[in-house]
């Protein structure tokens, strides 16, 4: 079922609004919220990816910021893709938080950045107030903030799966994690993940897409600080394979990195470094296995471009400088009438 949301008067008529009013919304019955962003008159899609970057300002949030200012003009952004940890240390404490502003609409503040957020939560998000970072208080706040825990984002030849993945790690049910966590939303873990897996399946199942894009906060395969995250790759990673998915984006490791699946075309792109960064505790010359094609242990962004034929992923540091590119094409599938 598609809806539109309308202004209720004309009083509600205020650019903080259209935005999100824009934004078609499509909810199908046993399959993910949909949020639909049109392609380009040229047929083409670009957005930022973005990961683990809340700080106030600090930690070079805002000089990573202005070069997405400034990336995001040359490449005509579309929208902008969250990976999760969007504030610390906690998340936000409620949805009148201030850190909201502080970190997120007072940083962001270059023209080609007033595009839709989506956003999907971080293991420092579920640490304050989960809810309150998908309230709709939010979105009156600043109206470019959308942030479920899963969903879709349509923008025709691509499909992108945002998956709430904090609930899979056992470790965080544990006192060994040594953090609290708040799972109201989650009170099985195994009957959450059973069922937003469920929904992934049918979403994915459904696409028609030319490329298919899945989100998460954790790494599947990382050489960073945190790793591989076993249980995406035991209950995540076949259903991916299963149907067709070209690449998964995450935060979580505060660096940028791109490794390539051993047995499948999926490609795994790492950028969380949208701030505290430089952990150092990483040495890529001592553990860089031959799938491990760009890995950089500082602060920085990803930008992705696509076409019906071509895909165009590019890394950048702290002063929009470009460290890594990787371009491919996929034959477009013809099939007569």
């Amino acid at each position: 079922m598609n809806s539109r949301r309308s202004l209720t008067s004309a009083t509600a008529a205020t650019m903080s609004f259209l935005l999100y009013i824009c934004t078609t919304v499509v909810v199908t019955n046993g399959e993910l919220q949909r949020f639909i962003e049109p392609a380009k008159s040229d047929g083409s899609v670009s957005f930022i990816t973005i990961g683990d970057w809340g700080r106030r300002g600090d930690f070079n949030q805002s000089k990573v910021a202005y070069q997405m200012g400034r990336v995001g003009e040359k490449i005509g952004l579309d929208f902008v893709v969250s990976t999760g940890d969007n504030f610390y240390d906690n998340g936000l404490f409620s949805e009148y938080d201030p850190n909201f502003k502080e970190s997120f609409s007072d940083i962001y503040t270059a023209p080609s950045l007033q595009k839709q957020w989506y956003s999907v939560l971080g293991n420092h998000d579920y640490r304050g107030d989960s809810e309150a970072q998908l309230s709709s208080v939010l979105r009156e706040i600043d109206s470019r903030w959308i942030c479920l825990r899963s969903f879709v984002v349509n923008a025709e030849l691509v499909e992108i799966f945002f998956v709430d993945t904090t609930p899979f790690v056992k470790e965080y049910y544990t006192e060994e994690d040594g953090h609290t966590y708040d799972w109201r939303a989650v009170p099985s873990r195994n009957s959450y993940v059973k069922s937003l897996l469920r929904d992934l399946q049918a979403s994915l199942k459904r696409s028609k897409a030319t490329w298919k894009i899945v989100v998460g906060h954790h790494a599947m395969r990382s050489i960073g600080h945190h790793g591989d995250t076993k249980e995406l790759v035991e209950e995540l990673l076949p259903i991916m394979k299963e149907y067709g998915v070209d690449l998964y984006m995450n935060g979580h490791d505060h660096c940028l990195e791109h490794i390539s699946d051993e047995d499948s075309p999926i490609q795994f792109l790492t950028s969380g470094a949208g701030s505290k960064a430089w952990r150092g505790d990483v040495d890529p010359t001592t553990n860089n296995p031959k799938s491990v094609r760009f890995y950089y242990d500082g602060q920085g962004f990803m930008s992705a471009r696509f076409t019906h034929t071509d895909a165009e992923i590019v890394f950048y540091n702290v002063f929009g400088e470009v460290l890594h590119k990787w371009v491919t094409s996929k034959q477009l599938l013809l099939s007569s009438v």
